[in-house]
């Protein structure tokens, strides 16, 4: 029973109520709303709406997959990352295209405000400042939330989206306090809430790095690492022009390391202070140095934080050390030997949901209703929240809207293996996207999002006209120019065998389409306009489409196979609530798991730790029965 008066209610009745306006929250909010429900919006404090708490950047290999998918599918965060970045570069581009990956400086504050605004002018979206403390349940639905103010906001659908602020929990060496991020105000009671409705919490740490007076900093003696031109991350933004911020590298030494080992006493992480489980991918500085005590250095980048201050976010350097130690170990870098601090490094421990407790359109199977987004699903990173918020508001209107979820295969996105494996692997730690987790990487490129996703964003009414337009003409000049470079050859004229020569390109010796010449390594698709005067003047993201999937169709061809026998078993789907304890043929670890995930499909469920190929087995005969039975009845 609540503890507050339900004719505290607000007059006002939502579809849709999204908790926290962080990554999560803003996608989630303006996929409701542009979608036409009633959304709400709360957040602990309107100064920190898409706030970054951690690093002032997005994207790289993996996360730029994800931003890129959100803005095929009509989400927001790539049309904001491209108002509002100070650099922007491509990073892995000396390995091959399925781990090319976009990467954004970020102005933190015009992030902040360009999002902010865009919410505000959002239709159909009410963003309010108030701190939720209980969800209100009543026979197993959600049916809104109560406030710190005592109010209650009645919602169809609620969508959690809370980050780092359950139970949230601050470290910097022996000073301890709860806080959320950034000195905000923690969600104690909505943690005890969701207790309260039985549901199983984790608790996960994450830290962050001092941030740096610019003034104190040596860039003289760092090394510069600039931005590149013609670059964007939306599909509808046009690259960069203005001139770009630069970042600068520098590395740790055995000096360095020393000191950290001299204090390894009066370090939370080793000393039992911290009890949560940090992101294995991105540890601490105290924690590198103790797993490898073999290297001698370690590689930091200083990021400006924004065209307005002179605050440097210092990448790699995240720690929970106390802060005269910080300043010790700082002044040991090179370039930094007199630098500032004029924020501390310092860990957070907060709460997150287990999984198992949602599923595939990210509803918690405790309470009908209720959805769970971002961090609060033991995910790190801004970009993997803002893909989880933009399906977890997707899927809560289409339910009201009686349509099926949007549910995104591994074969299809980043965010559908993101998504896949939140449900089915139970991490153990935050995770982390990289491009290693995708199986079919290479045709999930961050080029071709559009391509993949668009289609999906405009049937469930997210993708708009002039998207929708870009999109439809891109497409047919990518058609246009393939058919035309299959339908032109190239005869072997002493003419053609010399331009081949200029590009150090083998001879020729029978006649050619444009589409053979273009597979071989050294030749460009604007090379082929040496060949053919009429050559369409594609644009350069068209062109790099063409190069890719025509230098690579014989792997690609491979995949397209593979996700072929893929896709058999996602469609051999598995009734929702299934009673795996009276399958007598499954073994108990089996029982277990799959009763606790319910996976939809046989190729989800071939998927979970503990379920072995002879349980798939158990499945498919049982799928087998099942339609045998139901052909018997149809007759």
């Amino acid at each position: 029973m609540s503890r507050y008066n339900y004719k505290d209610e607000y007059p006002k009745k939502y579809d849709i109520i999204v908790v926290g306006a962080g990554h999560a929250g803003c996608e989630a909010s303006l996929a409701a709303a542009r979608m036409g429900c009633q959304t709400l919006t709360l957040t602990v404090n309107l100064d920190h709406v898409a706030f970054m708490p951690c690093n002032p950047s997005l994207g790289g290999p993996g996360k730029s997959h994800i931003v890129r998918e959100i803005d095929a599918l009509g989400g927001e965060m790539a049309l904001n990352i491209d108002a509002t970045m100070t650099q922007i570069r491509m990073l892995n581009t000396s390995k091959g295209p399925a781990v090319h990956g976009l990467r954004a400086q970020a102005d933190k504050e015009r992030y902040h405000e360009k999002m902010k605004q865009t919410l505000e002018e959002q239709a159909n979206l009410d963003l309010k400042q108030d701190v939720v403390e209980e969800l209100v349940v009543e026979e197993g639905r959600v049916k809104g939330v109560i406030t710190k103010t005592g109010l209650f906001f009645r919602g169809q659908k609620v969508i959690l989206t809370t980050g780092t602020f359950l139970k949230a929990q601050v470290i910097i060496g022996e000073a301890t306090y709860n806080s959320g991020p950034n000195q905000q105000y923690p969600a104690n009671e909505l943690s005890k809430s969701l207790k309260r409705l039985g549901f199983e919490l984790l608790r996960f740490k994450t830290g962050t790095p001092p941030r740096i007076n610019g003034n104190s900093i040596d860039f003289s003696a760092l090394k510069e690492q600039q931005g590149e031109s013609g670059l964007s991350f939306s599909f509808l933004s046009s690259p960069l022009e203005e001139e770009q911020d630069s970042c600068w590298l520098t590395y740790s030494n055995p000096k360095t390391h020393q000191i950290i080992k001299e204090n390894e006493d009066r370090t939370p992480l080793f000393s039992g202070e911290i009890e949560g489980v940090g992101p294995r991918y991105c540890p601490s500085i105290e924690d590198k140095v103790k797993r490898f005590p073999e290297k001698e250095r370690h590689q930091f980048f200083l990021e400006p934080e924004g065209k307005n201050t002179r605050e440097y976010y210092l990448s790699g350097f995240s720690t929970s050390l106390p802060l005269d130690i910080q300043i010790k170990i700082l002044r040991t870098l090179t370039g930094m030997e007199e630098a500032e601090i004029m924020r501390p490094g310092y860990a957070i421990e907060y709460d997150c949901v287990a999984s198992g407790q949602f599923d595939s359109t990210l509803e918690t199977k405790q309470v009908a209703g209720l959805y769970t987004a971002g961090q609060i699903n033991g995910t790190s990173g801004y970009e993997e929240a803002a893909g989880q918020g933009l399906l977890a508001g997707i899927n809560a209107a289409l339910t009201l809207k009686d349509k099926e979820p949007l549910i995104l295969k591994r074969s299809e996105a980043y965010i559908g293996v993101l998504i896949d494996e939140l449900v089915t692997k139970e991490p153990k730690e935050p995770y982390r996207m990289m491009t290693s987790r995708a199986e079919y990487r290479l045709l999930l490129r961050q080029d071709n999002a559009d391509l993949r996703l668009t289609p999906k964003g405009r049937e469930v009414g997210l993708v708009k006209d002039k998207r929708w337009n870009h999109f439809q003409n891109k497409r047919q000049e990518l058609e246009e120019a393939k058919k035309f470079l299959q339908n032109n050859r190239v005869t072997p004229t002493k003419e053609v065998r010399q331009q081949l020569q200029q590009y150090d390109s083998g001879s020729l010796n029978q006649p050619a389409t444009l589409e053979e010449l273009l597979r071989r390594p050294e030749i460009s698709y604007q090379d082929l306009a040496a060949f053919s005067a009429e050559l369409p003047d594609c644009s350069g993201e068209v062109a790099r489409q063409l190069e890719i999937a025509t230098k690579y169709k014989g792997y690609i061809d491979r995949q397209l196979q593979q996700v072929k026998k893929f896709k058999n078993m996602e469609n051999k789907t598995l009734p929702k609530y299934l009673d795996y304890q009276n399958m007598d043929n499954l073994r108990q670890e089996a029982r277990e798991k799959l009763s606790k995930i319910q996976p939809h499909s046989v190729g989800q469920a071939s998927r979970i730790p503990g379920v072995s190929p002879a349980d798939i087995q158990v499945l498919l005969i049982y799928l087998e029965k099942k339609r045998r039975s139901k052909e018997g009845q149809d007759d």
